[in-house]
């Protein structure tokens, strides 16, 4: 099989320009020993997941405060590892010597990593950014270190993700026009030598192409046209929800997609704020993910029908109802909103792992609803509903 042939996108519905699709992945390497159940083989040789999609981001090989059967449990089926964090530690030679990112996490599905490019910009103290690649330090030791093109293909490579993201350079919020065709420039020549290097060991692993611009919307056309030139098996938006308002994230994000090809995956990267997720959707976007929802959840904060919750407000002190009464999933059946409230204000690790899971179950079947209403041309009613409760 060819590595062209190891992932495959198709829309199924479309309710104006959001669209209901099904990301296919096919494992050259055959099924993976699956370690949630018994260490038998599982078949994930082919993993089908149905788009829009929200990824939980695993950053050091875990999604914080959640095990992957619980992951599994509710439905997850693509999450992130940061190759930066990876890299340095515990190694990405290590992760290849377990035989890769999933059997070194014990995990049956498909996995996108990043490039570690922003990481090194906003984490290292002495960056140093040239047109090969990106100097940096390490934040943990202050050991120099540099990624390229070529070194984080390799380093993506041994980490063994099924989506690979190229190095970029992220221009920061916010930038002036000059700052931001110098950012693409680099990005768009450092693309160029990543699907070079990816295509001499391609293995199972899809290299989705970046593109960049900032908030200006010409430049933001050009990088996707250019990005585009490259017939990769998919494509992401970077540099978006850096700090830019809403206003700007629109028609930057709208400016971008019109010039992406629409027969392959759409990928906003760092995005996961609900009136994100919908404004991403509404515009053609397929694939989303963010920190927002365990973060929050680790900060006391849950997502529910009716809006966000603070668990750590003294008025739910008393409260013997759930989370959220419409919620289906085994916290809000299981435990009182004031039971969850005294774990976080005792600092209890379990208030942590109960608010990471009903955020994550909230955000999984938020997706599916999405999906639901685009596949019922009924995504305009969807946006009314929701969008109010979070703005």
């Amino acid at each position: 099989m060819t590595n062209s042939q190891t992932l495959q996108f198709s829309v199924q519905s479309l309710d104006g320009s959001a669209r209901a699709g099904k990301l296919t992945f096919r494992n050259a390497e055959g099924p993976r020993k699956d370690a949630l159940h018994g260490g038998a083989d599982s078949d994930t040789s082919c993993i089908t997941i149905l788009t829009p999609v929200f990824m939980p981001v695993g950053t050091q090989a875990t999604v914080k405060a959640i095990a992957q059967p619980d992951l599994v449990e509710i439905g997850y089926q693509l999450i992130l590892g940061n190759t930066y964090h990876l890299y340095l530690r515990p190694g990405s030679d290590l992760i290849d010597g377990f035989g890769g990112i999933h059997k070194f996490m014990a995990w049956p599905h498909a996995v996108l990593t990043d490039s570690g490019g922003y990481q090194a910009f906003s984490l290292s103290d002495n960056v140093k950014l040239t047109d090969e690649g990106v100097k940096f330090r390490s934040h943990l030791d202050g050991s120099e270190h540099y990624f390229t093109p070529a070194n984080t293909m390799r380093i993506e490579r041994e980490i063994g993700a099924d989506i690979i993201m190229p190095i970029d350079d992220c221009a920061p919020f916010p930038a002036d026009d000059k700052r931001l065709k110098e950012s693409l420039v680099r990005t768009h020549r450092w693309l160029a030598e990543c699907k070079t290097a990816w295509l001499r060991d391609p293995r199972h692993q899809s290299l989705f192409g970046i593109s960049q611009g900032g908030i200006n919307p010409g430049l933001r056309a050009d990088s996707a046209k250019a990005v585009a030139d490259l017939e990769l098996p998919g494509y992401a938006i970077g540099g978006l929800s850096v700090g830019e308002p809403l206003e700007h994230f629109v028609p930057a994000l709208g400016s971008a997609i019109e010039h992406l090809p629409k027969d392959k995956p759409r990928y906003v990267m760092g995005v996961g704020s609900i009136p994100e997720l919908i404004n991403g959707v509404e515009l053609g976007v397929d694939m989303f993910d963010c920190v927002l929802p365990t973060r929050n959840a680790r900060n006391g904060q849950v997502f529910t029908s009716y809006g966000k919750v603070n668990l750590r407000n003294e008025k739910h002190a008393r409260s013997a109802e759930p989370i959220d009464p419409l919620c289906g999933c085994k916290v809000c059946k299981t435990y009182a909103l004031g039971y969850i409230r005294h774990l976080h204000k005792q600092g209890e690790i379990l208030g942590l792992m109960l608010s990471t899971y009903h955020n994550l179950y909230f955000m999984f079947h938020f997706m599916r609803q999405m999906r639901e209403a685009i596949t019922a041309r009924q995504f305009a009613a969807f946006k009314q509903k929701w969008l109010p409760l979070f703005s």
